[in-house]
């Protein structure tokens, strides 16, 4: 039996504080497989490490496993201030110096594995999905094998195989009085293949479902935690198959009292499904516009028209549920006079939030590099630690941001750019709001 010590390295509260769900996975993973494990939050613990070294000298573990959930903000105007992962350095320049064999891995680790392992000098790296990258590599170093430096991806876990977080009540707590929310997972993998999107490298194409009766009986320990409110995780929560709808029912089933916001995609949803929904709890939806024209979503290969996603919001405006539509300017195929057309649609698109942003972020394993790579925007081996963003060679970036800029500033709920519109957010924390908060933007007709 080893010891190891998890440490969820995320420290960002922006739009709110996010419960380190994979850390608890790989937990759950190294525990059943009889090893001592200790769960650690850099947020939770105030970001000092002082006390990490502290702790670490007490507990004396064989091996740290550190948690990289973002890599920046994807923001263009703020991004290059971020040093989220020089931040991730330090951590194992305190942990190396005690004499720990470092393990990184995380959402954002998989993004970067080689750049992000170099720069910050960890022992090993993992991609992807780690419950049982985890243990054989615990299991390898433990007989005294020689591992792989950088696990790899593999095929992705079965529906079976998918663990259940083990959640820490210290950390629950936590995150119940920093934003009143407890995210959840109900499924893995993406079927989608946007232009811009990571989520398929991460998690695959192939949709794997955790069973409805797990899920639901999930929300009922956190309820007994304090949980009230709830955000499903999942890239697309309203998948086509209608696993969605079956996670509503149980919790209707079993008379749970929640409150919960989801991703969605702008695909046709009936009237009823929307109401089954409300009844389950539904509070709010996030939904993956992405595009602000029918030219520009072509190109974004979203597979919906911008018709799509206005009678998505009007039957969401009928059920008074409130909708959150996150959107980027500077994508394939856009132009200025896409950017006109995309502010007018955005403008008016009734009783809803829009979050525009400006550029998308580049990462190897989106199709969007691939283009990039033709357009003679980034070169093969370009490193991308410090962010690149795609901005359609159709237009001129600081023409289109000060556009955008005159184009939704009489809006308060048109929050750009994107760190004004979280200034916003922070004013509402500082008067007591929990929650995903960009719905007390939205105003209903009584």
């Amino acid at each position: 039996m080893a010891s190891i010590f998890l440490l969820s390295s995320n420290t960002v509260v922006e739009p709110y504080p996010v419960y380190p769900i994979g850390m608890s996975i790989i937990a759950a993973a190294l525990q059943n497989a009889g090893h001592k494990v200790v769960q650690y939050d850099m947020l939770a613990h105030g970001q000092d490490l002082k006390d990490l070294t502290n702790k670490l000298k007490i507990d004396n573990p064989d091996y740290v496993g550190i948690s990289i959930r973002n890599v920046d903000n994807v923001d263009s105007f703020t991004s290059h201030k971020n040093g989220y992962i020089q931040k991730v350095k330090e951590i194992v320049h305190s942990i190396k110096a005690l004499n720990i064999q470092v393990i990184v891995g995380g959402a954002g680790f998989s993004l970067l594995p080689d750049e992000i392992l170099s720069f910050i000098d960890a022992d090993y790296g993992i991609i992807g999905e780690g419950e049982h990258k985890m243990v054989k590599l615990i299991q390898q170093l433990e007989s005294k094998e020689k591992p792989q430096v950088i696990y790899g991806p593999q095929k992705g876990l079965s529906s079976s195989e998918m663990l259940s977080p083990h959640w820490s009540p210290e950390l629950v707590k936590f995150y119940l009085q920093e934003s009143g929310i407890i995210n959840i997972q109900t499924k893995r993998g993406c079927e989608n293949r946007c232009a811009y999107c990571t989520y398929p490298a991460l998690e695959g194409h192939k949709m794997r479902f955790r069973p409805t009766e797990t899920v639901a009986a999930e929300i009922e320990l956190l309820c007994s935690l304090g949980a009230e409110h709830f955000f499903f995780t999942d890239s697309v929560f309203n998948d086509r198959t209608g696993h969605y709808l079956t996670v509503a029912e149980e919790i209707i089933r079993r008379n749970i009292n929640i409150k919960w916001s989801a991703f969605f995609q702008p695909h046709r949803i009936e009237k009823d499904e929307l109401q089954l929904l409300k009844r389950s709890g539904m509070q709010a939806i996030e939904v993956g516009t992405d595009a602000t024209s029918d030219t520009t979503l072509r190109a974004m290969n979203k597979g919906f028209s911008l018709s799509d996603v206005v009678d998505f919001n009007e039957k969401c405006i009928a059920q008074r549920i409130p909708c959150a539509h996150f959107v980027i300017f500077g994508g394939p195929e856009e132009s200025m006079q896409t950017v006109h057309e995309g502010i007018n649609n955005m403008n008016s698109l009734r009783k809803c939030v829009v979050f525009p942003f400006s550029g998308i972020r580049l990462h190897k394993e989106s199709p969007l590099f691939a283009r990039a790579l033709k357009e003679g925007i980034v070169y093969q081996e370009q490193p991308l630690l410090d962010p690149l963003y795609y901005f359609s060679p159709l237009l001129d970036k600081d023409e289109m941001n000060d556009t955008l800029i005159a184009g939704f500033k009489k809006r308060r709920d048109r929050l750009f750019p994107p760190d004004e519109g979280q200034q916003r957010i922070n004013i509402m924390k500082k008067f007591g709001f929990r929650g995903i908060m960009w719905d007390q933007l939205i105003r209903f007709d009584n």
